[in-house]
């Protein structure tokens, strides 16, 4: 005799379609679980599918996977068992593979986690950058809930992504000169050039689970997709660009990177220029001409639109309406960082992210 179990799981397209699935997965006596496999499946919702039939193709390509079946595992299943005809419209064999995995418990939604939102706190930026490994670390083993940040410093920095070269992104000498601090990340991407006052930035500290199913490409849009209607609230529709870039209208607003830990945590943060000063920020990042080749512009000064410009806003009411929606839409309750939090990162700080060996890993 076997015991049937049944599982739903959903999940929404950015910018397309939702689709829902509901499995059975049979476990004979003995069997261990992770031995299990989907013996029946319903794929529905409101995609588009040509030809009708090719939903029960859909049905077909999940009955028998194993229970621990990886995205790519059950997108192979999905494109080998589709007719070559098929068109799928609003949504993919990925989205699929997301809604099978939410449904197995391999990856969460939205709503299943209590979130919790901080406010900014003004704070020297190698503990803002110090703060994402400790509250991501902590994320990722359960020892507290998932949470959006926003940053708040005084000063001048230059914050470099984990895989920069020092000497190619940062002149030394005018960073000196403007008094900037000059600080590593533990992020991918591009480094960024941020006065006293003259940026909007947050981080999210969330469980990999969350992304799980996602590819790095999919992931950016679908976490900052609270983000998107943030901006609508101040009167700004933007969208990505691909990999990373949100813009508007009015051209480039900031940029966002990523970073999973070993921990289970994942770390996401965005920078948006809220006011910028053009020629300091030239003077202390060599941005050479290949960075921008593609960008259709003949200056870097000119890639980013602050947000300033297009709102006419205070920034702290910018950041306001960033907690507010955040805290809306997921019903975030406000939260400070922890003592033992904020001495963990002070740590970090001496022992990594102010030390000439990190911040010039890569030369």
């Amino acid at each position: 005799m076997t015991d049937t179990h049944q599982h739903h799981g959903e999940y929404k397209v950015v910018g397309g379609k939702l689709v829902v699935v509901d499995l059975h997965t049979d476990l004979d006596p003995g069997t261990h679980p992770r031995d299990a496999r989907i013996t029946a499946a319903s794929v529905n919702g409101d995609f588009f599918l040509e030809p009708d039939e090719a939903l029960d193709s859909l049905n077909a390509a999940l009955i028998g996977l194993p229970t621990r079946a990886t995205r790519e595992e059950i997108a192979e299943s999905v494109r080998a068992t589709l007719p070559a005809q098929a068109q799928m419209f609003g949504f993919d064999e990925y989205a699929i593979a997301i809604a099978v995995r939410r449904a197995l418990g391999h990856a969460t939604r939205w709503e299943d986690h209590d979130w919790e939102v901080m406010p900014a706190v003004q704070l020297p930026v190698e503990m803002h950058v110090a703060l994402d490994q400790v509250l991501t670390e902590e994320v990722g083993r359960g020892n507290r809930p998932p949470l959006m940040r926003m940053w708040d410093y005084s000063g001048r920095a230059v914050v470099i992504g984990s895989f920069q070269s020092l000497a190619n992104e940062v002149d030394s000498e005018a960073a000196e000169r403007l008094g900037a601090t000059v600080v590593r990340r533990i992020t991918g991407g591009g480094a960024m050039y941020m006065d006293e006052g003259s940026f909007v930035t947050y981080s999210l500290s969330v469980p990999a689970s969350l992304v799980d199913g996602l590819s790095f490409a999919d992931s950016y849009p679908f976490l900052d997709a609270w983000a998107m209607e943030a901006l609508t609230s101040i009167g700004i529709t933007a969208s990505y660009k691909p990999l990373n870039d949100i813009v508007s209208t009015e051209g480039k607003i900031g940029g966002a990177a990523q970073k999973r830990l070993a921990s289970g945590g994942m770390v996401h943060h965005v920078t948006m220029s809220y006011d910028m000063n053009a020629n300091d920020m030239l003077e202390v990042l060599r941005i050479g001409r290949e960075k921008i080749s593609d960008k259709g512009i003949t200056s870097a000064a000119k890639r980013v639109d602050p947000l300033r410009s297009q709102t006419g806003l205070p920034r702290q009411e910018i950041l306001d309406a960033f907690v507010e929606t955040f805290a809306t839409k997921y019903g975030a309750r406000i939260a400070e960082i922890r003592p033992e939090e904020l001495a963990r990162a002070e740590q970090l700080v001496q022992e990594k992210f102010s030390t000439e060996e990190w911040t010039a890993r890569v030369p």
